[in-house]
Formats: C-alpha cells, structure tokens, sequence
C-alpha cells in the first residue's frame, strides 16, 4: 500500500491529459493579465490593515523588516513555484507538482492543505472586505445595521462567543457576486480584476507619494523598539517582535501562488508564468515596505493598531491629506474585492485537477460547454465560502489560512530537491537558482513562520488533515486512476 499511495504521474503524462478535449480550458491569459493576478491577490488586506496593525503589536517601525523577512520567505517558495509552473504548466499548482514528485498522497494532503489557503482565504478576505464596505457606505451617510454586517461569532483565541448578530451579508454577496463573474469566464475576470489593480494601485501610490512629504523622521526612532513583556506572558517589540510580525503580515504575501492555478489558461505558460509570479511579488513587496514606512513616519506606531489604520494616518497629516480619505477607502474596498476574485479562481481549478485524476468525482471535472470554465466546481467552492465568511470570524479563519499556505509552501520547495534527483533530465523552461539552497532557506523560513503560530492553529490543521486522510482512503485512493492503472498492470503480470 506504501508504495502505491506514494506512486507519481509523470510530467508528459500530465501535459498529455491536459491538452486532451476531455479537460480542455481556453488559454487566454498573457504575461500581463497574469502579473495582473497575482497583484489583485496581494493587495489587499495586508497593505490597509495589517501594515499598521503589526506594527502597533508587534514590530513597531521595524515592521518594514517583517515584510522583507516574509517576503524573503516567498520569493524562495516563489522561485520553487517558477521552476514547476514553467515545466508543468497545466491546472492544479502544488496538488499538480506534488503528484509529479512527491506521490497521490502527498498531492492530496497538498490540495486538502490548499482549501485552507484559497476557498478560506477568500472567505476571511471577504469578512474585511465587509467591515471596509460597511465603513465606507457610513460616511456616504449610509447605515448597515450591525446584525446583518458581521459574524454571529466571535473567537478570543481559544473560544467561541456569540455576537447578536444574524449573518455577515456584504461578505456573502460579495462571493457570489466573484462567483458568478468566474463562471462567465475567465478572460472577463482577468479585465475585471485588471481594472480593480490599476485602481487600488494608483491610490497606494498616491498615499506613499504625498503621504511622504508629511513625514516625521522622529516617529522612527528606536527602529526596533525594546522588548516588552505582556501580562499573558507573550513578547513584542524587539528582533523577537519583529519575527512574529513576519509572521503576521504573511498573510499579506497569501496568494501569488494562485497564479499558477491558471496555468492551463495561459497563452505561453513556460515563459509567463514565472514572469508573472516573481513580478507581482516583487512590485507588491516594494509597495509594502513604501507604505510601512510612511504609515509609521506619519503617526507614532502604537496609535496604528485600529481596523483602517492608512485612515489613522492621514488624519494625522491634516487637512492636507484629507481628500485621500474617500479615494483611500475606495481603495479598499477595491482591493479586498480583487483578492477574493483571485481565490475564488484558485479553488475550483484544483477540484479540477483531482477530478482528471479520479481522486474527486467526474463531476468536478465539468467544463461550460460556452465559457469554458470549470462551472460546477466553481459554484461549489462559491457557495461554501459564502457560508463561512457569513458566519464564522475573520481572526479565526486568517490563522488557519496562514498555517495551510506555509505548509503548501514547504512542500513545494522539498518537490524541487526531490525532483532535481528523480527527474533531472526533464525540460525545465525556468530553473529554480542555487538548488538545494534555495528550497531549503525556503523551507526553514517557512517552517520558523510555521511555529511561531499558536498552538490552537495547530491542532486545528492536524483535526482537518486527519479528515482529509480519511476521505482519502475513503474514496480517492479507491477510484484513483493511476491506482487503477497500476492495479490492471500487475494483474496482467500474474495472468
């Protein structure tokens, strides 16, 4: 059993079934429309809420030294991502270079790993994106009453309490609304979520440019804060500070690896997909750093720990910055809006790569016969998130969608160590530098971010993994094809 649970497909196999009819996609996405991706999964929660958040309870200025640290991180899985997007450029990202490298088992823990970061990820975008609407409509002088605008949970930690409210309404819409864009198609969402980039772009760089000629330089001083002991026990401030806000602002990174999800949407896969996911991660990085720099030159740090801390500070500037305030919030909502486009998009096309390969049922595999897009897999990773992001809290669902992206992250880098000595002959467009360097700096960057994660976070992925081995042994091992295949052989051996 060992030994089949481990089996991998091979890479022409895989390229094979993809340009079959049967699980045809259109491709017609380019470099551009695909840079554009990753920026609209980027940009987003992190740049309006947690760049000051982290740096009030965690890092202090130094928060810009968390973003280069987390985005270090990334960059290295990045790289590893690159190397296998350009060599198997079909749909299903990690699940697909697991199953190249590592074995069906360990691409199934990677996809039962990847719902966490895309179908939760969108949920916990779309709780943010609702609290930024909700805010945004109140000073158009429009009130949503809090029964219908947040979670009827909430969690401290470690528990769950009830809220009074009924159900998080904006979030749900929102997803349905993504929802059914992705269904229509592809290409309309890529312009779709093009126009949200360049919009929500444009008002971050009009906050950085302005916001930096108000600047107090003294605001920066001490850079590293000294350590500060917390009445739980915990730490903040300090280098130790400034790792545990890495470990925050990750979530700002979660998403650049959804572009290669869209792999088999590509024009010229090979050559854009590691352009487009290195170039998004580079430009979002240096907006980061830009913007985190401002946010805590313009107020003292610890005022930054509110839920619109770009508002905080540009308040503070004075009249002079005050007409960014409606643009700044329209920024937000934009950019919360592109996000969950691009992990609703993510989602459905793993499903799809385990229905090719049997693991799901044949439906999940559907394609519309008009806009040629994974419809009913779609539909479902819709519905589902909408639940949750009506129901459940964002603090919850933002630590199980950082563990289970790290997580994916390790194991895509220990693929390319492995592949490298498996498979060194096969063409490889992109080549990951400095291997084994690379991935292993990824995987100990990763992992460190990995445990500087609660306890509670932790059995919560081990609770859901084990589930996710279950059904594997439940259903997916059983109608696997490749198992199928390999079963036929050998029973043609003894006969």
């Amino acid at each position: 059993m060992a030994k089949n649970i481990f089996a991998t497909k091979s890479v022409d196999k895989l390229i094979k079934e993809s340009e079959s009819g049967e699980h045809g996609l259109k491709r017609t996405l380019t470099a551009s429309n695909l840079t554009m991706l990753g920026v609209g999964a980027i940009i987003g929660a992190g740049i309006f809420v947690l760049t000051g958040t982290a740096a009030a309870s965690a890092a202090g200025p130094a928060i810009v030294i968390s973003f280069l640290i987390a985005g270090l991180g990334c960059l290295f899985a990045g790289l590893c991502y690159a190397e296998f997007a350009s060599m198997i450029p079909i749909a299903g990202s990690a699940y697909t270079y697991g199953y190249a490298t590592l074995g069906e088992f360990i691409a199934w823990i990677i996809c039962w790993d990847l719902i966490l970061e895309y179908l939760f990820g969108a949920a916990t975008v779309a709780v943010g994106w609702s609290g930024n609407f909700v805010s945004l409509l109140k000073s158009l002088g429009i009130q949503v009453p809090a029964a219908v605008a947040s979670a009827p949970l909430a969690y401290n930690g470690s528990d769950f309490e009830l809220t009074g409210a009924i159900i998080n309404l904006p979030a749900i819409i929102l997803i349905l609304v993504m929802t059914a864009l992705l269904v229509v198609g592809i290409q309309e969402s890529a312009k779709f979520n093009n126009i949200i980039v360049i919009v929500k772009v444009a008002i971050v760089l009009l906050v950085i440019g302005f916001g930096f000629q108000y600047v107090n330089s003294a605001n920066w001083e001490p850079f590293i804060p000294a350590k500060e002991i917390l009445t739980d026990g915990s730490s903040r401030y300090g280098w130790q500070g400034v790792v545990a806000g890495a470990a925050i602002v990750f979530f700002s990174y979660i998403g650049f690896d959804a572009v290669s999800t869209a792999a088999q949407e590509a024009k010229n896969p090979q050559r854009d997909m590691p352009i487009a996911m290195l170039a998004s991660l580079g430009v979002c990085t240096i907006l980061y750093v830009l913007m985190s720099l401002v946010l805590t030159g313009l107020v003292p740090f610890k005022t930054l720990n509110v839920p619109d801390p770009v508002l905080v500070a540009l308040e503070a500037a004075g009249p002079a910055l005050k007409w960014l305030y409606f643009f700044t919030g329209v920024g937000a909502v934009a950019g919360l809006a592109s996000v969950v486009l691009v992990m609703l998009m993510g989602q459905p096309r793993i499903f799809f790569a385990m229905s090719r390969d049997g693991l799901l049922p044949a439906v999940f595999g559907k394609v519309h016969p008009k806009f040629h897009t994974p419809y009913v897999t779609t539909i479902l990773t819709g519905l589902v998130a909408a639940v949750v992001a009506g129901i459940f809290p964002i603090g919850l669902l933002g630590e199980l969608v950082s563990i289970g992206t790290l997580l994916a992250f390790v194991i895509v880098c220990a693929g390319i160590i492995v592949l490298r000595r498996t498979n060194p002959e096969i063409k490889r467009p992109f080549r990951t530098p400095f291997v084994p360097l690379i991935p292993i700096l990824g995987i100990l960057i990763c992992g460190y971010m990995m445990a500087n994660l609660g306890f509670d976070t932790w059995l919560r992925l081990i609770v859901w993994m084990g589930i996710g081995i279950v059904i594997y042994f439940l259903y997916g091992r059983r109608h696997s094809k490749l198992q199928q295949q390999m079963s036929q052989k050998a029973a043609e051996l003894v006969n």
